[in-house]
């Protein structure tokens, strides 16, 4: 007899990045778009699964030569795109703009700022969420008269572990 999978529990924890593996993640995923009432397609879910697979963020051209290589069918770059697409207006992932790549978001289910320090060295980057910094946004917005639609902060630097290596 085939187990049904278990339930995915959301975290409370802004720093679980590591603490559910990408099958969880994908499977969290469906579960949100059932409940919204959206369909999940074979490729969505495929794009999505390489992009937790990855561990940096992902161009589309990379998706792209990743799905063909596992398809015989040629996929093109439009039905990627709209696959992409998809999951960012979804919430599923996020578009980091200095980088024209993408990466999936560490808690799809809550709403939330996208705060992402980016390492210049290895193409690295975490996902921070920062009530703190949601606040300030919100009243710098109320004090201009501002209705912010989406809020996305791009830091660029250096990791720890690229900084020890340059270090040696």
């Amino acid at each position: 007899m085939i187990k049904p999978p278990t339930a995915f529990r959301p975290s409370t924890d802004p720093d679980c990045s590591g603490r559910r593996s990408p099958c969880e993640r994908v499977t969290h995923a469906v579960s949100i778009c059932e409940d919204r009432g959206v369909r999940m397609t074979a490729l969505r879910r495929r794009v999505l699964e390489l992009l937790w697979a990855s561990d940096r963020p992902t161009g589309a051209y990379e998706l792209i030569e990743a799905v063909r290589l596992e398809d015989s069918r040629p996929v093109g770059p439009p039905t990627v795109y709209r696959a992409l697409r998809f999951l960012v207006e979804q919430g599923l992932v996020s578009r980091i703009e200095s980088l024209n790549a993408y990466v999936p978001c560490i808690h799809p289910e809550r709403d939330h700022d996208c705060l992402f320090f980016i390492c210049n060295g290895c193409r690295t980057s975490v996902e921070v969420e920062d009530p703190r910094i949601r606040g300030l946004l919100a009243e710098d917005a109320a004090a201009l008269g501002f209705s912010a639609t989406r809020r996305m902060i791009e830091v660029e630097g250096v990791c720890a572990r690229c900084s020890d290596a340059n270090a040696v």
